[in-house]
């Protein structure tokens, strides 16, 4: 189910079921989301977590409040659809991603999505020609073309989504997870390959918000790696990043979030709509703040356009505050239960550490970029593609020396089966591997 619905986001078709306007992944959904729900509620995707009641009462306020300002009937299909991508995805990953080898898998599937749309990427920034949406239309109704300007003499590539930010966000979005996932334990030769293409294929969106998303998580790795011997390497980096915010606001004349998108934006102008959009949106949230706007336009000077680049602050806007709420428990729940979860193995401390990353890309682009379709239910589904860190299994034992880029890997001499009494040369007994001192520093965190 996994495989169907990661390639059902690449596959631009429209399916038309009755009144429903269907892609790919939503049918998967459709399939999925009820026996999922009964795996849940049956405990055979472990404990029941807070993140887990965050995410139902996301759909429950978000279709509350549609249904107060727009209706019963008119909200039907709307409401259906949004819990199929957001309560039916977060439990479809909850449920199927348990384990460590679940989790490869999937990043593997994923890696091969991309590589798979690098060609046509490639064609269509020389041309300006959506290919994949062509070729798809010869079969069946698919998503229209959007045009638009080239960037540095290249077309944006919009590959088979809706717009070019989301093929960059979709293909840019798992950088870490590539990287420290399918990457570790291998030559670094073949590790860069796989990570730059990932990187190469995401580029040709030509976008601030994905080249956001890509450069927090390469920052990240490299702090990682450069300070990989030192245990409290992540809260040094949280101090610091508490300490920077705390300065911003204190002595600069912009909030930390104008300034960060100002910095992150590709031209002036694009730096400037998207504080006005965090000015004016704010302001609407203030104004309706239990249940928003809905669909309902929003209040904004009339030179500025409808659309709301700001993933963060569009729940706020349409559902009230309680929605935006629910969502930041359940990404936090699971960005912290995986943080902070204790005596992983090296293998798996490495994947959460890529997945972390990866998430707090997403989370730092959508500062920039609003995640709809095919972007909303991959960020939904990446939460819950971390939640079985929190019930992996620890290790009683210190983790093993690492390799040279933090990675803890057991030496390919060291001995699998040997009993605990079995003698050394010189007639000493040897303890098994696990039990020796190891070598100072610790497992990616």
């Amino acid at each position: 189910m996994i495989v169907l619905f990661l390639v059902g986001l690449i596959i631009p078709s429209i399916i038309q079921l009755g009144p429903l306007r269907l892609s790919v992944y939503r049918v998967v959904l459709l399939l999925v989301t009820v026996p999922c729900l009964f795996m849940w509620l049956s405990g055979k995707a472990g404990r029941m977590r807070i993140p887990d009641f965050a995410i139902l009462l996301l759909w429950f306020w978000s279709a509350l409040s549609f249904t107060v300002h727009h209706g019963v009937g008119p909200m039907i299909e709307r409401n259906g659809i949004f819990f199929l991508e957001t309560v039916g995805t977060y439990f479809l990953a909850r449920c199927y991603i348990r384990t460590a080898a679940d989790f490869h898998a999937m990043v593997r599937v994923f890696y091969w999505t991309v590589i798979v749309m690098l060609p046509f990427a490639l064609y269509e920034t020389l041309t300006g020609h959506a290919l994949l949406l062509s070729i798809f239309g010869l079969f069946s109704e698919t998503l229209t073309a959007n045009a638009m300007e080239p960037r540095m003499g290249l077309y944006r590539v919009q590959g088979p989504f809706d717009h070019q930010i989301l093929f960059g966000v979709y293909s840019g979005s798992m950088l870490a997870m590539v990287h420290m996932v399918l990457g570790y334990g291998e030559p670094v030769g073949r590790r860069a390959l796989r990570t730059g293409s990932v990187m190469f294929t995401a580029f040709f969106a030509l976008s601030s918000g994905p080249l956001t998303a890509q450069v927090v998580q390469i920052m990240l790795m490299g702090w990682n790696w450069m300070f990989r011997s030192v245990a409290a390497r992540w809260k040094i980096l949280a101090g610091l990043s508490a300490g920077g915010i705390g300065l911003i606001e204190a002595v600069a004349n912009r909030s930390t979030p104008e300034i960060l998108i100002s910095y992150f934006a590709f031209n002036t102008w694009t730096a400037m709509n998207r504080i006005r959009i965090w000015e004016y949106g704010s302001a609407n949230v203030i104004d309706n703040p239990l249940f928003g706007l809905g669909l309902n336009d929003w209040v904004r000077p009339y030179w500025m356009l409808p659309s709301v680049d700001m993933f963060w602050l569009l729940p706020a806007m349409r559902n009230g505050i309680p929605a935006v709420i629910f969502l930041a428990v359940a990404v936090l729940g699971i960005f912290l239960a995986a943080a902070f979860r204790k005596g992983l193995d090296a293998r798996v401390a490495s994947y959460r550490t890529a997945y972390l990353i990866s998430l707090m890309g997403m989370i730092m682009a959508g500062w920039t970029v609003h995640y709809w379709n095919s972007t909303y239910v991959l960020l939904i589904f990446m939460i819950g593609a971390g939640a079985w860190f929190a019930d992996a299994p620890q290790e009683p034992d210190a983790p093993p020396p690492q390799d040279r880029d933090g990675s803890a890997e057991a030496p390919e001499d060291a001995p699998e089966d040997a009993p605990e009494d079995a003698p050394e040369a010189g007639g000493r007994r040897r303890l098994p591997y696990a039990r020796r001192a190891p070598v100072p520093g610790r497992g990616a965190r």
